[in-house]
């Protein structure tokens, strides 16, 4: 099958009213497929997913460790956070232990997604800077390596160091020649792969040995879960109602990955239409199909059986899982 297949039905009352799908990959440590859904040799730009792998050089460098990260920083280096003060603090503390400021970053400033940081700004007459950007954890590690590699400030471009850093880890982990990069939100170059890899490797990093850098990363998104994303994510729900066995991390566009290591299981996934509650609902039903998550535990029920509600508060419809994903 190379269609898309289902991954989210919306219903208004009696009716389905429409349907989400896209493509879905399970593989295991050997890099074969458990089980796919639509076409897992479509050609993909992962987004945020793949952070994790660009986070890569930032250990095997030795880069890491001769700056003292701690793994709430390591966790950051993954993040798309929402820009709350407990990932802002620690970005600018970061920064600062860098001998570096907010200018240095080339990711552009963004407004927090968080309200209560937004309402501060907004009260303080100040506009958000680059340390709000959702990736700026990423763009902090991205430093850390330029500093330890001693090379030019812009680090973002495609043909600089880090980045050839970063695209060297993700071909060698995907097991696949990126046939090209696409230039993400943040400014840094997004290679692509097929699915199939991207799923491979995040089964690379499940399976990866104690210590390495791939462990040292789904552990301290394991551990903090909440400066991956931050309350009220998918990305941080999910892994609390887990108790930290699976690492999950978003990518715009409806992107959506697991790392499992007690099962040495990596999933990749893409809702075709690129909805984030698509993709939300689809990674929350594979790791109940799994076993992995409770399906009556209230962070997967938001996203798998999610009440629609109109503006008076009346529950007018159902989010559901598709049948074919359990």
């Amino acid at each position: 099958m190379t269609k898309p297949a289902p991954f989210a039905e919306i219903w208004r009352g009696p009716f389905l009213e429409s349907v989400h799908s896209g493509h879905a990959v399970i593989c295991d440590d050997s890099g074969q497929i458990v089980e796919a859904w639509g076409d897992p040799e479509k050609v993909v730009l992962p987004r945020s997913s793949s952070k994790m792998i660009q986070a890569l050089p930032l250990i095997n460098s030795g880069a890491a460790d001769k700056a003292g990260l701690t793994t709430e920083q390591l966790a950051l280096s993954c993040a798309s956070h929402q820009g709350a003060a407990i990932h802002t603090d620690r970005v600018g503390v970061w920064l600062d232990t860098l001998g570096l400021n907010e200018s240095d970053f080339r990711c552009g400033p963004q407004e927090p997604n968080d309200r209560d940081a937004m309402e501060a700004l907004i009260r303080a007459h100040e506009k958000p800077c680059q340390i709000h950007n959702n990736c700026s954890g990423k763009h902090a590690g991205f430093l850390t390596l330029n500093k330890h590699l001693g090379a030019g400030p812009d680090y973002e471009k495609p043909e600089h160091a880090v980045q050839q850093a970063c695209l060297e880890a993700f071909e060698t982990v995907t097991q696949e020649t990126s046939p090209g990069y696409g230039i993400d939100g943040c400014s840094a170059p997004n290679p692509a792969c097929t699915l199939h890899g991207m799923a491979r490797a995040m089964a690379h990093f499940a399976a990866a040995p104690e210590g390495s850098a791939e462990a040292r990363l789904h552990e301290a998104m394991r551990l903090h879960p909440e400066l991956v994303a931050g309350e009220g994510r998918a990305c941080t729900e999910l892994m609390r109602a887990m108790d930290g066995k699976v690492a999950l991390k978003t990518g715009a566009e409806g992107f959506f990955i697991a790392i499992w290591p007690e099962r040495k299981l990596g999933i990749a996934l893409k809702a075709a239409c690129g909805t984030t509650r698509a993709a939300e609902c689809a990674i929350a039903a594979l790791l109940v199909k799994l076993g992995a998550l409770d399906a009556n535990h209230p962070a997967a029920l938001k996203r798998m059986n999610a009440p629609i509600k109109n503006w008076r508060g009346l529950h007018t419809g159902q989010m559901k899982a598709a049948e074919g994903l359990l």
